[in-house]
């Protein structure tokens, strides 16, 4: 923790990064019981990442959504959860091993976030996949996006939709293990 956010509140944001594209992701679907219902899938390969954070204890998130996954995308998300965090506050935002999550070189840490990486093989740690699998399961699966701007629109409109459902984000990125802050 940098000396200059010692006494000031904290809070906790859990990050990843999803790619969706034409690709797509297949879900469970309600159907009469042996049928064989439809679904889509595109065999394309055009897709985008949305870089997304959220911080369970004030039911709200920050997101980006960007056509790579590398430093200057993981700086420019850095930037939009610190515009997120209450003023006055320090945000340790919660990232897995991914390259471009490491400080240093072209990753920019803005004055009011430290990171705290999540050790090795421990997706199930991070809340944020929870959030990927509901969006997922509510907004972006058994699509066929025509376009690049398609999915980008799609993935805005997902994430849109989350953030205007502060309990649901609460619900799905609350865990008791990581409750408390005191530093």
């Amino acid at each position: 923790m940098p000396e200059h956010a010692r006494g000031k509140p904290i809070e906790l944001w859990w990050q990843d990064e999803a790619r969706v594209g034409q690709q797509g992701t297949l879900t469970y679907t309600w159907a009469d019981k042996g049928s064989r219902p439809p679904a889509p899938r595109d065999c394309r390969y055009s897709w985008a990442y949305i870089f997304g954070a959220v911080c369970p204890v004030r039911g709200t998130g920050a997101a980006l959504v960007l056509p790579y996954a590398d430093k200057e995308a993981m700086t420019l998300h850095l930037a939009e959860i610190s515009q997120a965090v209450v003023p006055g506050a320090h945000a340790v935002v919660i990232v897995d091993g991914a390259g471009w999550h490491k400080p240093g070189g072209r990753l920019k840490l803005p004055h009011n976030i430290s990171t705290l990486t999540l050790p090795p093989y421990s997706p199930e740690l991070n809340p944020q996949e929870n959030i990927w699998q509901f969006l997922r399961q509510n907004y972006l699966s058994n699509r066929v996006f025509e376009t690049y701007t398609a999915i980008v629109e799609a993935c805005c409109a997902a994430w849109n939709a989350l953030v205007r459902q502060p309990e649901q984000i609460t619900s799905i990125a609350s865990r008791d293990w990581a409750g408390q802050v005191n530093i």
